[in-house]
């Protein structure tokens, strides 16, 4: 089953709700990180708050913090929580519409209180799904970012798969940020825009460095962010529509794993690599395409720009955006060539 998140903002939350929101993240984080050191952390109930503090605190984000505190403890990924933010599982959050406005419920230091969202178009959606019973509610998380506060609800659902027949190769670079191959069939998306664009911000927030405007440059990251953010949802949009149309039933994308150890230069690696985000593009094109009951398949992205369809791989077959096989004379666009080999998936899967 698919699973999103949806990231709603609460509407204009009064000082107080604000302050409250700040003790109940403080209170959990410190209990959090008390809990990892309690030897008996395994066979905690809510019980063990009472031996923490005296505070009162909502039991549901109780238990939903031992939950998390073991399951980090288990597979030893944290030796201290710096935030742990308050969660509520599908029994403690309740999400309601009244009227044209969208709540949600959650237990807070004093009681429940239904908490009115910013929720986008495309957002309402997927609440009335939940309303309908037509979407499962996963664990919902309590946080901040930039000075507003948000509930991230992670929604899961049935879809039905496709019955496509076609595989869709992807390859994701740097001249054409993606280019897509169904059979004989591709889609191409040139890269100099955001190019240009990357370069723009980075003069702009040279001069802004020099004037020492720390804050101005902060704001100009989180535009640029903006920006990519959007672009990349229009090419992953652009892409499932394309392998829905063809009638695709497998998209087969690169692993991004390495790929910054795979950069030929150190410039390529950081101001090219790190500042595109591609893996935000593959889980944009991912989670888009299993809404469409498309499956994904990730493959071993080794060898896929050197061999050709004869099955000669030489490193010198690739030139730039050319490709030229070496022993069979075959010319093609080389990201195009590399879409198709990724289609094919010539060096496997990754498990």
């Amino acid at each position: 089953m698919p699973t999103i998140t949806l990231k709603l903002e609460l509407y204009k939350p009064i000082k107080f709700k604000q302050a409250m929101y700040e003790r109940m993240t403080q209170i959990n984080t410190k209990f959090a990180n008390w809990l990892l050191l309690h030897p008996d952390v395994n066979k905690a109930t809510s019980k063990i708050f009472k031996e923490f503090s005296d505070e009162k605190f909502p039991s549901a984000i109780i238990n939903q913090t031992i939950r998390d505190v073991k399951s980090q403890k288990k597979h030893q990924q944290a030796r201290a929580f710096r935030k742990m933010w308050c969660s509520f599982n599908n029994q403690n959050l309740k999400v309601e519409k009244n009227g044209d406005f969208y709540t949600v419920s959650f237990p807070m230091l004093e009681k429940r209180i239904g908490v009115p969202v910013v929720a986008r178009s495309y957002q309402q959606q997927w609440l009335d799904r939940i309303i309908d019973g037509m979407a499962k509610q996963g664990t919902a998380k309590l946080y901040k970012k930039k000075r507003k506060w948000f509930i991230a609800l992670p929604i899961t659902f049935d879809v039905e798969a496709s019955q496509g027949e076609k595989v869709m190769g992807i390859d994701l670079g740097l001249r054409y940020l993606a280019v897509a191959s169904i059979g004989t069939k591709s889609l191409f998306f040139k890269g100099n825009q955001c190019a240009y664009i990357r370069r723009r911000y980075a003069a702009k927030r040279r001069k802004l460095g020099k004037a020492k405007k720390l804050d101005a440059i902060r704001k100009s990251k989180n535009k640029e962010a903006r920006w990519m953010k959007d672009h990349n949802h229009k090419i992953s949009r652009q892409i499932v529509n394309f392998a829905v149309s063809n009638g695709v039933g497998i998209i087969r994308m690169e692993d991004l794993t390495d790929i910054r150890n795979r950069a030929k230069s150190k410039k390529e690696a950081g101001r090219n690599l790190h500042s595109w985000s591609f893996y935000q593009l593959k889980e944009m094109i991912r989670y888009k395409a299993e809404m469409a009951g498309i499956r994904v398949e990730i493959v071993n992205p080794e060898y896929t720009s050197q061999t050709c369809k004869c099955g000669y791989r030489e490193k010198a077959n690739r030139s730039g955006i050319r490709f030229k096989c070496k022993q069979c004379g075959y010319t093609i666009h080389a990201d195009l060539n590399g879409a198709i080999n990724i289609a094919k998936a010539i060096s496997g899967l990754v498990a």
